[in-house]
């Protein structure tokens, strides 16, 4: 169109913010630049450049103004043949002024929520003129203009695209003012026409800012909602390492995209259990994912979702409840690093675990005297077991048997999460009496067989007090020969009997890993037994991951031992012999 039809009615507005003549003054300007492709037009639009700066700035007040862009339509129904002139023309977008408030005009009259067909094809012709205005490959008179000032293609492309990304980040910046203006357009409605236009840039490094700036938004009105295409493709690049985001963006990511955050959930599950022992643990720990809990309890509440869905399924892998322990551990200590006025209540973050387990069993033992640790942990065993007996209860009246069984399954995936306090148990095993064992080894059973199938638990915790009682008559012998028959008696209770409830390997390699560590008997002896029981009953990697993880805990202060040096030199002692063992 080459002439544009005057405005005489151009305005009919009850706020006198735009004079009608001014405006038929800027349009007629508009269609006689045109692409700034004559020497006339140039030398024109630059004589104008400060002026129509002055203008933009007012008429971006006025569109802001108002309540939507169906109304701003109407009252300036020429203004988007208006803007999409100014844009077409190099001269003008050059101009840093110019361009910033072009872009801030076009985010005014975008709908986040469009109503109708004049929003909808409002929309995408703003789309259309952003896309040409950050790349104008085609563009004739952008390229005399490169041309003309000695920039190349490439360069020139990247200023704008910065210059753009920098317009758009101090537009998303300004504080949400839609309190109490109901029919008022908010600044938040910005946010989700920039990030659809952030789509195809996310793997720009020059969109970082913007990108870091969009996920950080505090999320404090309803408009300020992120477009989905935008957080599927920052999910996309950033799990196939295409895009670069700073530790809080990342954390940001995951709280507006759940999809996001499963990927990164099980990506975490999978590396962890394709590794072994201590190196599985050291990679949870420094994973990003239990600071984000410590931030956001709808985090946590998903993380935990996943891990009580994969306990289940895995039926109480070792390695699985190792590393919801160790995340765990890892989650508990950011809580502790927060500022007291953005910590949220632990019952938040365990709303389905029983409430009078919760504070018992998120103390850590390093949080109280080791004098008390037997007496916590016999009220720990006793409160677990009357929880047991209220479900066998319900099972055999058939009254709430459903109900009976997630408490205990809630309880018992607190104690997996909490198994520093399994840990001392074993630890106390090792150095205990035959008056201080039964609620103790009740507690370590409950860990390994929760679900009493069979009714096999009571059958099952004889079988563990019968290993504990040969690990203690080996471990008090101070003289050779070894009693064999403890030897061969513990050997056959490692290997699984058909149709037995046969306690869990690995229950019984705690015992004995423990006692080597913290028994009274010699680092030789020690060292002499673990390998002719672990020899005989080809549980060497077992053995060794079990010894890992011991050293584990005990390096990250979870558990403590009253002789910390003695300790250690004999797991290290232990580890050079299953070593050995292991080459062989």
């Amino acid at each position: 169109m080459s002439q544009l039809q005057p405005l005489t009615q151009l305005q009919q507005v009850t706020e006198p913010l735009l004079n009608v003549q001014e405006m038929q003054f800027w349009l007629n300007k508009a269609v006689a630049w045109g692409q700034a492709d004559s020497p006339d037009a140039q030398k024109d639009t630059c004589l104008h450049l400060s002026r129509l700066s002055s203008y933009l700035q007012h008429l971006l007040t006025h569109i802001n103004n108002m309540s939507s862009t169906t109304e701003t339509m109407k009252r300036l129904p020429f203004l988007g043949q208006f803007l999409g002139r100014l844009c077409w023309n190099p001269y003008v977008t050059a101009d840093d002024t110019n361009r910033r408030l072009l872009f801030q005009c076009l985010w005014g009259l975008y709908s986040e929520h469009p109503s109708n067909a004049v929003e909808r094809k409002a929309n995408q012709w703003i789309r259309k003129v952003l896309c040409q205005l950050a790349t104008e490959e085609d563009d004739a008179a952008a390229l005399a203009l490169m041309k003309c000032v000695g920039v190349p293609p490439k360069d020139y492309h990247l200023k704008v695209l910065r210059k753009m990304v920098a317009s758009l980040q101090e537009n998303i910046g300004k504080s949400c003012n839609s309190l109490g203006k109901i029919n008022q357009r908010c600044s938040c409605d910005s946010v989700l026409a920039t990030s659809e236009a952030c789509v195809p840039l996310v793997t720009c490094p020059e969109a970082a800012p913007l990108i870091g700036a969009l996920l950080q938004r505090p999320a404090t009105c309803v408009r300020a909602a992120l477009s989905e295409d935008f957080l599927d493709a920052l999910s996309s690049a950033y799990s196939s390492q295409s895009l670069s985001l700073e530790e809080q963006a990342v954390v940001s990511l995951w709280y507006h995209s759940l999809s996001s955050l499963e990927e990164a959930v099980l990506s975490l599950l999978e590396s962890v259990l394709t590794r072994t022992g201590s190196t599985a643990q050291k990679q949870v720990a420094q994973s990003l994912l239990p600071k984000a809990c410590a931030q956001h309890c709808s985090i946590f509440l998903v993380v935990n979702d996943i891990f009580r869905s994969f306990l289940k399924q895995t039926e109480g892998n070792e390695c699985v409840k190792s590393l919801i322990q160790t995340f765990t551990s890892c989650f508990l200590r950011e809580v502790a690093l927060l500022q007291p006025q953005k910590c949220v209540s632990l019952k938040a973050f365990f709303p389905q675990s029983p409430q009078a387990l919760l504070a018992p069993l998120l103390t850590l033992p390093s949080e109280m005297p080791q004098e008390a640790w037997k007496h916590h942990l016999n009220w720990l065993s006793s409160s677990l077991q009357r929880l047991t007996e209220e479900e066998e209860e319900g099972d055999g009246d058939g009254s709430s048997g459903t109900n009976g069984h997630h408490k205990v399954f809630e309880a018992w995936f607190l104690l997996v999460q909490c198994a520093h306090w399994v840990q001392v148990t074993l630890q106390l095993l090792g150095t205990s009496g035959p008056e201080d064992c039964g609620p103790l080894l009740w507690l370590l059973t409950f860990y390994h067989h929760p679900t009493n199938r069979g009714h096999h638990r009571a059958l099952q915790l004889v079988h563990v007090k019968e290993a504990w009682d040969h690990l203690r008559s080996l471990f008090l012998v101070l003289t050779r020969p070894l009693p064999v028959d403890h030897l061969h008696s513990l050997v056959t209770l490692l290997s699984p009997q058909p149709q037995q409830p046969s306690p869990s390997p690995f229950l019984i390699l705690s015992l004995l890993v423990n006692f080597a560590v913290f028994s009274q008997q010699s680092p030789s002896g020690s060292t002499q037994i673990l390998q002719t029981v672990v020899d005989r009953s080809g549980l060497v990697d077992e053995a060794v991951y079990v010894l890992s993880s011991l050293e584990f805990r005990l390096n990250e202060g979870s558990c403590l031992s009253s002789d910390a040096n003695r300790v250690h030199l004999r797991i290290e002692a232990l580890q050079n012999t299953l070593t050995r063992m292991h080459a062989v």
